[in-house]
């Protein structure tokens, strides 16, 4: 960064770290270059990202192939400005992350829920709108500048935008 801060670490949570969080990761660090660091995990990875959540990122020019699923404990000593779960089983799996200034919950369904290829596609693009939304108004924040009670508060009511429920 010009100003000689560290990147802002974000680190997004799911249960399998292949769609979400993947997705929420790969904006965060393209949309944030520079400002932010970001990461995902999970509490129960998976073998491999989804390829949905590989395609709609490609589509969206984000080249997300060969990324594998990670679990949270790769990340235990490791600090965090903000710390996003993106689901309820991550959210009861991973109720607290220790090494973050503040922690916040962003549910949304899960895309790889969808039955047929093309229910998929559209689940990854509605998915991948919500998320690009919400890492747009977190960018917007004046994250460098915020204390931990008011990023937590921000940040969580970033939540409702792009929401569809």
């Amino acid at each position: 960064m010009s100003d000689g801060r560290a990147p802002y670490r974000v680190l997004v949570l799911c249960t399998g770290n292949s769609a979400r969080s993947q997705i929420a990761e790969a904006l965060l660090a393209t949309r944030g270059a520079g400002r932010v660091q970001a990461a995902s995990a999970g509490a129960r990875p998976v073998a491999r990202v989804n390829p949905y959540a590989v395609e709609v990122l490609a589509a969206h020019g984000i080249t997300w192939e060969g990324r594998t699923p990670q679990h949270v404990d790769a990340f235990a000593g490791e600090r965090f400005d903000l710390v996003v779960t993106v689901c309820d089983d991550a959210r009861d799996a991973c109720p607290y992350f220790p090494n973050a200034r503040a922690q916040v919950h962003w549910g949304l369904p899960d895309p790889a829920d969808a039955s047929t290829p093309d229910d998929a596609r559209r689940a990854f693009a509605a998915t991948y709108e919500a998320l690009a939304a919400r890492v747009d108004a977190l960018l917007a924040l004046p994250l460098e500048t915020l204390d931990a009670d008011a990023l937590r508060e921000r940040a969580q009511a970033v939540h409702a935008v792009g929401s569809t429920t």
